[in-house]
């Protein structure tokens, strides 16, 4: 891919695709991350820095310092509008309100972060008559690797056609700290996790193995040509699966030939 144009091409897609809503700004989570400090980037190239807010939207003793502050560069950076809303105590209050809440429901809580984080970006976006950019990138999506109606509950998904390791290259080119880039990826919904230890798979390898898949390659030919092994492809295939709803609308039970 020439990430130049990949570049040039996401920058008129954003213009189009607001100037079709009728909307002249967006709201960003800003989380610290590579993928959202591109898509700010992005962002502000298509709309002007005056158009756009960023939000971070840290976790009391979960986020770490350097989120934060690396957050705060990429707004600083960009020149953007910024604010800091910590979910900390929206969290608890859903908590405790929910008698069967539990700390050791990790999976559930971690959703539940998300999902308070996609419902203050459209706050701020109702009030202000912005869309919210999603930071989805394709390897993400492909996986389902995101919280149905929390980070994936979005009005466009700018980066959503470049795998993890074209973020990087792309945000190498403009100009995004080396710092973010090298950072490893994490959602930050619970302590020490990291996005490839999850996943149980590198983003280059699971990049270059969707690449295939989507080429036409059957899995076992993909993982005989990468050199994976047969857990790590079961895995793939398996989260590809099971995640594939998180894709499309709601199914609809047909009544149509009833009437």
């Amino acid at each position: 891919m020439d990430i130049s144009k990949a570049k040039d091409r996401i920058v008129e897609f954003i213009r189009e695709k607001t100037k079709e809503a009728g909307v002249k700004g967006a709201v960003i989570g800003i989380s610290g991350g590579i993928d959202s400090a591109l898509t700010a980037y992005l962002t502000v190239e298509a709309l002007g820095k005056e158009n756009v807010l960023g939000i971070h939207m840290p976790e009391l003793n979960l986020t770490p310092a350097e989120d934060v502050l690396d957050a705060t560069e990429v707004a600083d950076r960009l020149g953007i509008e910024f604010k800091t809303v910590d979910i900390s105590e929206i969290l608890s209050a859903y908590l405790y309100s929910i008698p069967e809440s539990s700390d050791s429901n990790s999976h559930a809580n971690g959703n539940l972060k998300a999902r308070i984080r996609m419902s203050t970006l459209y706050y701020y976006a109702n009030m202000m008559s912005r869309m919210v950019m999603g930071t989805g990138n394709k390897t993400e999506i492909l996986l389902g690797y995101f919280t149905k109606y929390g980070d994936g509950g979005v009005d466009l998904e700018p980066i959503g056609d470049l795998y993890k390791t074209e973020v990087k290259e792309m945000s190498a080119l403009m100009g995004i700290p080396e710092d973010i880039i090298a950072k490893a990826p994490s959602a930050r919904l619970w302590a020490d996790q990291t996005d490839e230890e999850e996943l149980g798979i590198t983003y280059e390898l699971v990049d270059r193995f969707l690449a295939l898949l989507l080429e036409g390659e059957s899995p076992q030919v993909a993982q005989n040509t990468l050199g994976m092994t047969g857990t790590q492809r079961d895995s793939v295939v398996k989260r590809i699966n099971v995640n594939l709803h998180k894709q499309k609308a709601p199914a609809i039970a047909e009544l149509s030939s009833l009437r």
